[in-house]
């Protein structure tokens, strides 16, 4: 796994290729699943993906798996196309491959942990009409318990840690449609116009906030992101936390926030981002304290690829369409502790430090106005 410690060139734009129009007779939408050794997950995906309502085709992009997976596939569902990668390219770069072999102008990621119900794509493609939604994301379901959210597009903090908007709370909740900050990666739509735009998913990040980078960099060139209450899905989601999670989690978004603003909002942005800091310093001295040092991993991953870095946000400054303060009205300065830190510490640490960040975001929207 070293060898994904390091960024790829130019964040892994140049390694994305796309044929130049999707086929005006093909599906409304080609929805794109990346499988690592998950038949156990394909048992319950693949007939209720089968299952849905529309015309669409379905694209597994596999990065090598051993278990069995790809020939169940075959044998009970040949309609789907499959695309061999041969080894773990990531959920970025696997889905990069897919999005090559799509035939739609609408590319739709979904995740094989989960089931859908019969209209979810119907209704995820419905917000499209409008010409300026450029992604969309369903309401997605916890699997364990349906009735109670996994998340229904997801929050983006002013410093950039993203949380699943929703998380534990009743399905009912979140009825209307509505722009959100970020898709979930979990299951959502985008324009290929736009996928193409921005270079497809960035495969230097390999793992984590690859979604939120696609939707920030969307809203950057002007497109809107809208979640869509009546695509429903059903996840088989539970926080964990791996040994390197943080090391990828804390990288990508420094990666993100330099690729995304202006300098001068950067430095505005300084003492947000520093009480970002203590806040995730706290997480790993109380949650992760084994694996302390992948915090200065990520540091050394942002500065060991500083022209690569760079190179992305030379691709994004030249294409953006929006300033960064209506970026910055897109964040929140609410942190839900909740979803990381049970009982009283989480409650404690929201009665501190929301505050304090709700503070500095109103001074930072006050002072950038470019």
């Amino acid at each position: 796994m070293a060898a994904v410690d390091r960024l790829r060139p130019l964040s892994g734009i140049a390694m994305v290729s796309f044929p130049k129009n999707a086929d005006p007779q093909g599906p409304d939408a080609s929805i794109i699943t990346v499988n690592t050794n998950e038949k156990h997950r394909m048992l319950l995906y693949m007939p209720s993906v089968w299952a849905t309502r529309g015309n669409f085709e379905v694209i597994i992009a596999d990065n090598g798996s051993t278990d069995g997976s790809i020939e169940y596939i075959e044998e009970r569902f040949p309609m789907t196309r499959i695309i061999r990668n041969g080894k773990n390219l990531g959920f970025a770069g696997a889905n990069n491959r897919g999005a090559e072999h799509a035939r739609s102008n609408i590319l739709v990621f979904l995740n094989p942990d989960t089931t859908v119900e019969p209209d979810w794509l119907v209704e995820l493609l419905r917000p499209f009409k409008d010409p300026r939604v450029g992604l969309t994301t369903s309401k997605i379901l916890l699997m364990p318990d349906p009735q109670k959210l996994n998340t229904c597009g997801n929050n983006v903090h002013i410093s950039g840690l993203t949380l699943c908007r929703g998380m534990n709370q009743p399905r009912e909740n979140y009825p209307n449609s509505e722009e959100v900050a970020a898709v979930s990666g979990a299951a959502f739509a985008i324009r290929r116009e736009i996928f193409e735009q921005v270079g497809g998913f960035n495969e230097s990040f390999f793992i984590y906030l690859e979604e939120t980078a696609l939707s920030l960099e969307s809203w950057l060139r002007g497109w809107r992101c809208v979640y869509a209450p009546k695509s429903v899905i059903h996840h088989d989601y539970a926080l964990r936390f791996g040994p390197r999670k943080v090391l990828f989690q804390e990288r990508n978004r420094y990666l993100l926030q330099l690729q995304l603003y202006k300098w001068p909002t950067l430095i505005v942005l300084l003492p947000t981002l520093l009480l970002a800091e203590v806040v995730t310093w706290g997480f790993v001295i109380t949650r992760d304290r084994g694996n302390w040092t992948n915090k200065f991993k990520a540091y050394a991953g942002v500065i060991g690829n500083w022209p690569a870095v760079m190179a992305k946000r030379r691709l994004n400054q030249s294409q953006r369409k929006v300033t960064d303060r209506v970026m910055l009205k897109h964040t929140t300065h609410q942190l839900d502790f909740g979803q990381v830190a049970k009982g009283g510490l989480g409650g404690l640490a929201a009665c501190v430090f929301n505050p304090l960040f709700w503070l500095l975001r109103a001074i930072t929207l006050a002072l950038v106005h470019w």
